[in-house]
């Protein structure tokens, strides 16, 4: 088996705009998602990450302060699976609830050991 990330790409202004019960909808999904990797035993890990404007990046031993507007898209969370092969990994992120509303970019993981 290896290991997957899931990177999951979506517009957080266009969540955060969202009434609460949205949002709860979603991270509600999220939870059901969650326990189906767990209930499989592929799940490893996995977290929402906070707003954009928490962010730091570090370039160049300079501290910048974010949000940073690359894109339209910011990453908003992962998870890490561990899965036979890469058409199991993505079979498991088309079933992600960020699959329907956002992108989910997989990367395998390298096993360093």
């Amino acid at each position: 088996a290896m290991r997957y990330m899931f990177m999951l790409y979506d517009d957080e202004t266009s969540f955060h705009a969202l009434p609460e019960a949205e949002q709860m909808k979603v991270v509600g999904e999220h939870m059901a998602y969650s326990q189906a990797l767990r209930a499989s035993g592929v799940m490893v890990e996995g977290a929402p990450l906070d707003h954009t404007r928490e962010a730091r990046r570090v370039r160049a031993a300079r501290i910048e302060n974010g949000p940073f507007m690359d894109s339209k898209e910011q990453l908003g969370g992962y998870y890490v699976i561990e899965a036979k092969n890469l058409d199991a990994a993505l079979d498991w992120a088309a079933k992600c609830p960020a699959a329907s509303y956002g992108k989910i970019e997989v990367r395998p993981i390298w096993n360093i050991e």
